[in-house]
């Protein structure tokens, strides 16, 4: 159905180790310099992420086990029993689209990179850094594709996965419960198997270094969508006119009583209250 491609000038770069994926997690300063002289690669030949250009068949959504879902940027496989989550951007276009599964979340995005591999490498060092910033434990591993970043939050546990490809890079995040995110975890595994089967379309637009590229919805989803939104609005809109309604119904308030004049002090006969104090 699909394959790899011959190799082109840009995949002979210098390649690197894939170790044992159930590896026990180690302090990122421990291994930064030995993952650094291993370099990374493209992918593995006998697995994705996978470049539209690589895609034999004529239907790029017709994956491995199933059909994949276009997203415009990337294609991936839904895992059995998971459900979409998108996250809108404040102007109202599509910003993320989350797989949801019963152990947790996936979430696959793709961003511009340059033609030579190493973007991810940058990427992790980075993560890293920040979640220390936020005081996560943070510890790197081996995976299929090179290093994976796992983070111990306040929130979540999380794990970062990274591929460098032809002028793009895939950036998958596995969130979840705590053990959720774990190398062998069930969670883990469902991310990796979307992973080998995802497609990454690119175009030929120019865009800057490590900007997203662009979410497209499928059209029935957009419809969907749009209908929840106009009934979100319609919904409020209801709402309001019932609190309005409610506000003009009730009875007006009685007025208040008109407030009591205070007398005037009394004078005596040897002159006015304030003559008398004086005295």
């Amino acid at each position: 159905m699909f394959g790899r491609k011959k190799k082109t000038d840009v995949d002979e770069e210098p390649t690197s180790f894939f170790g044992d994926e159930n590896d026990e997690s180690v302090e990122v300063d421990e291994v930064e310099d030995d993952l650094d002289a291993a370099g990374d690669e493209f992918g593995d030949e006998s697995e994705g992420p996978y470049d539209i250009s690589e895609i034999d068949s004529d239907d790029p959504t017709a994956g491995r086990d199933g059909q994949r879902l276009d997203l415009g940027s990337v294609l991936v496989p839904m895992p059995t029993g998971g459900q979409l989550q998108v996250e809108m951007a404040p102007n109202g276009s599509p910003q993320a689209v989350h797989l949801v599964t019963e152990h947790g979340r996936v979430t696959v995005a793709a961003y511009a990179a340059p033609k030579s591999p190493g973007q991810w490498r940058e990427v992790v060092a980075e993560l890293a850094q920040s979640l220390r910033d936020d005081n996560s434990a943070v510890s790197v591993e081996n995976g299929p594709w090179g290093r994976e970043l796992a983070a111990v939050t306040a929130n979540m546990d999380l794990r970062f996965i990274g591929v460098d490809g032809p002028r793009w890079m895939v950036r998958c995040v596995v969130a979840g419960p705590s053990g959720s995110t774990a190398a062998n975890a069930p969670l883990v595994a469902i991310a990796r198997d979307i992973l080998r089967d995802t497609v990454v379309n690119r175009g030929s637009e120019p865009h800057p270094v490590r900007t997203p590229l662009p979410v497209v919805l499928p059209q029935i989803l957009a419809e969907q969508l749009a209908a929840a939104h106009e009934q979100q609005l319609a919904a409020a809109q209801q709402q309001q006119v019932a609190a309005q309604q409610q506000q003009q119904a009730a009875p007006p308030a009685p007025p208040a009583p008109p407030a009591r004049p205070t007398p005037p002090p009394r004078s005596g006969e040897s002159g006015s209250a304030m003559q008398q104090l004086g005295q």
